[in-house]
């Protein structure tokens, strides 16, 4: 039988894998002796034609096994029963510490699992000097304003297990990373205080804090206490509180006193020698020229100067009288006294220095709104102030910080839209290029007003640039009397200046206010400034002067009463929360559309426009043209305009009030 052709060259293809892979076992059987294994090889579906073809299974190729993701960095596992009571503890949802956030937790059991559950404050069964440091800066936290309560500091038994220890342990933390928080100013939602406060807090983690303190060693609770303000403002308000509480009430031990009549400067009573016993007086007056010792149950003005200090730190009346309030204060010296107006006051204002940068700069500038002043310092010493004008109660200033990069000489102005829109009837049927000293600016079915530069100009002849969310900046003015009142909240948000070339003095090191002022009336020109100089724009009520003396100013804008009740410091009543100005919604810039155009505007109005390209620059506060005002209006009076969402609310149709 004639074998066909292409089984015989199945058969030779078969015969040839065989023995190629006999040569290759026997190849490798002579490099290595120890591979002595078969070789498998895989049958091929061809049957040689002595043997009946057999079925063979589906073939499937091999997908090759998928390469592992990389392990992400897995917690240290606990090697002691200790370091796995810290890690279930800090699992346990039972909360740590009251106010302390979600995030700050999960920053704290991210801290421990590094560390395999370490403790960070407990060896031996005990508290570690660090620890101790750092609960000593917690006791101490009313130094800074704080409120020491909201810290509490865990104990220790004197053989606790790994359970309590382990809470112990992370309670202390708990506390410490909560106090760093509100140093930083964490304490309010400023929100709800205003939504023009929006400084940028530098909240440290709780991961971040941990790690620094147990750096710190036996200095912890100092890198803890760092975490306040060490401005010169902070630190001269901090200065006075103490002042203000006298000692510590846990420095004064109790004194219980026998009953008797309240006692006043001259009288005598068995109670005296007890009092100078216990404020470490003298035993009796001293003796003078005119006179001699005096008697020891003599209530003098020394006695009397010691009771009134002590009734200040207690937040009592501080008359000297030794009344029934003191003698009952006396007994319980240890407790802490209701806090008095004037620490709250303080203390408001001490939390506003927490909105400010740790650092404010070598130069920069600061601008106190209810003081109506700012100050620009070089080298951290004051080089000049100048009086401002500020936002209205119903259009305030926003308490920032920003970077100021460049300033402009001889700005021009733009009608914001919400003004334009009570204008557009108007202006369509306007044939000139200009309308009351504004320069008409069309692009495709829009329209806008531009103030050029000028001595008129709203601007004056110099703006200074900070851009911010707020989209306010400190600017030069016309109208200079404003700066002869005493109490000067004219603007819609933007600082107005006096004399703003000698500002331009300071910030702009390159340029003279005598070369500055060459400018004037050369167009518009942008100064670049060599470096981004910080501005801060703060809110403060009560400060120390740079001559030492203690100012207190009234509340322009209304935000000591809601600060003082969202820190639960007495005056934080509702009915002052209750008069604040409601803040207008903030809304931003919006094209007005040109008004269809009658048979007669047609004729009046040309083609030809004053600019092919619609403004693009910022809208800025400005008062309209008042020889267009159908009624004369003294300079304090005049109707001003702001950034966007800042200006007043276009008037109404049919108002009767009208500006042009």
């Amino acid at each position: 039988m004639r074998v066909p052709r292409s089984s015989l060259m199945a058969l030779a293809a078969l015969l040839t894998g065989s023995v190629a892979t006999a040569a290759l076992a026997a190849e490798t059987a002579a490099l290595d002796p120890s591979l002595t294994a078969p070789i498998s090889v895989a049958p091929t579906p061809t049957a040689p034609p002595d043997q009946a073809p057999t079925a063979l299974p589906d073939y499937k190729p091999e997908v090759p096994a998928a390469e592992p993701a990389p392990a992400a960095s897995a917690p240290v596992a606990p090697t002691d029963p200790l370091g796995a009571a810290v890690l279930a503890r800090v699992g346990d949802p039972a909360p740590l510490l009251l106010r302390l956030t979600t995030k700050d937790r999960d920053a704290i059991r991210s801290f421990y699992e590094a560390r395999a559950g370490k403790p960070l404050w407990v060896a031996d069964g005990g508290w570690t000097e660090a620890a101790k440091s750092v609960s000593a800066r917690l006791a101490a936290a009313g130094e800074d304003g704080l409120d020491a309560h909201a810290y509490t500091t865990p104990t220790l038994s004197e053989k606790p297990d790994d359970k309590a220890i382990a809470d112990a342990d992370l309670r202390l933390s708990a506390a410490a990373v909560l106090y760093a928080r509100d140093a930083r100013g964490g304490r309010i939602n400023l929100a709800s205080i205003s939504r023009l406060i929006t400084p940028h807090l530098d909240l440290p983690s709780g991961n971040d804090v941990l790690t620094k303190l147990s750096d710190a060693g036996a200095k912890a609770g100092e890198a803890l206490q760092a975490y306040n303000p060490a401005t010169p403002g902070y630190l001269a308000l901090k200065a006075r509180l103490a002042a203000l509480r006298g000692p510590a009430p846990s420095a004064v031990k109790p004194l219980r006193l026998p009953s008797g009549p309240a006692l006043r400067l001259g009288m005598r009573d068995a109670r005296v020698p007890l009092l100078r016993a216990h404020f470490g007086l003298e035993s009796r007056p001293a003796g003078t020229f005119d006179q001699g010792p005096g008697e020891p149950d003599t209530y003098d003005s020394v006695v009397a100067d010691a009771v009134s200090k002590f009734q200040r730190g207690r937040g009592l009346p501080a008359t000297g009288i030794l009344n029934v309030q003191t003698v009952l204060a006396l007994a319980d010296a240890g407790h802490a006294g209701r806090l008095t107006g004037g620490e709250a006051e303080l203390i408001v204002n001490m939390e506003r220095w927490r909105w400010l940068p740790g650092d404010l700069g070598a130069n920069y500038i600061l601008v106190n709104v209810p003081e109506y002043r700012l100050r620009a310092y070089r080298g951290g010493v004051l080089r000049d102030e100048a009086r401002v004008i500020v936002g209205k109660p119903d259009s305030r200033t926003p308490l920032f910080s920003g970077l100021m990069e460049y300033a402009v000489v001889n700005p021009s102005w733009y009608v914001p839209p919400s003004i334009l829109k009570t204008m557009a009837p108007k202006l369509a049927g306007y044939g000139g290029k200009t309308w009351g000293g504004y320069e008409v600016v069309r692009h495709g079915g829009h329209i806008s007003l531009r103030q050029p530069p000028g001595e008129r100009n709203a601007l004056g002849f110099i703006k200074f640039m900070f851009p911010n969310q707020h989209a306010v900046y400190l600017h030069d003015t016309p109208n200079r009397s404003l700066f002869s009142a005493s109490k000067r909240d004219f603007s819609h948000g933007c600082v107005r200046v006096d004399d703003p070339f000698r500002l331009a003095d300071v910030v702009l090191p390159d340029w003279s206010a005598e070369r500055l002022k060459k400018l004037i009336g050369k167009g518009e020109r942008t100064l670049r400034l060599p470096e981004k100089l910080p501005v801060h724009l703060a809110y403060f009520t009560a400060y120390v002067d740079d001559g030492g003396t203690y100012r207190t100013l009234p509340d322009l804008y209304g935000y000591d009463a809601p600060m003082r009740a969202a820190l639960g410091l007495p005056g934080g009543g509702g009915a002052a929360v209750a008069r604040l100005p409601d803040e207008a919604p903030r809304r931003k810039a919006e094209a007005v559309p040109m008004p269809p155009k009658t048979h007669s505007a047609q004729r009046r109005w040309p083609h030809r426009h004053v600019a092919d390209e619609w403004p693009t620059g910022r809208y800025e506060e400005a008062e309209p043209p008042r020889r267009h005002l159908r009624r004369a209006a003294r300079a304090d009076d005049a109707p001003e305009y702001g950034e966007p969402g800042l200006w007043t609310p276009a008037p109404q149709q049919g108002a009767p009030r009208s500006y042009w």
